[in-house]
């Protein structure tokens, strides 16, 4: 008797891993699809003006500053010179400095808080 219920763990364990591979390789397939499609349209912010986002998540960019990082209708803003007492989930406002080499994010300069 217990051999079968060592049988059923075990065909649990594996039905819970192949569950969490498809999951984890979908994942992977809609982010693709994501960047793909954000490579094909044109970035919905402008150079030199001013936005209003959330900020997501902060990280350290290429140039080796922490900045904040956010999006505008799906696209994603890295803003720097933002304040140390900010922190995720704040809404602030950011100026588009520049765009990244394939116009699928910008780097931003913060103005204020929202």
């Amino acid at each position: 008797m217990e051999y079968v219920w060592v049988g059923v763990g075990v065909v649990v364990v594996l039905l819970l891993l192949i569950a969490f591979l498809r999951r984890s390789s979908s994942d992977a397939r809609e982010s693709k699809q994501a960047h793909e499609a954000a490579q094909e349209r044109e970035p919905p912010v402008e150079l030199g003006e001013t936005y209003e986002f959330g900020i997501t998540e902060f990280t350290d960019h290429h140039s080796g500053d922490r900045v904040a990082v956010g999006k505008v209708e799906g696209f994603v803003l890295f803003t720097e010179d933002v304040p140390g007492s900010l922190s995720e989930g704040d809404v602030i406002r950011a100026k588009i400095l520049s765009f990244n080499k394939g116009r699928t994010s910008a780097d931003a300069t913060f103005v204020d808080r929202a």
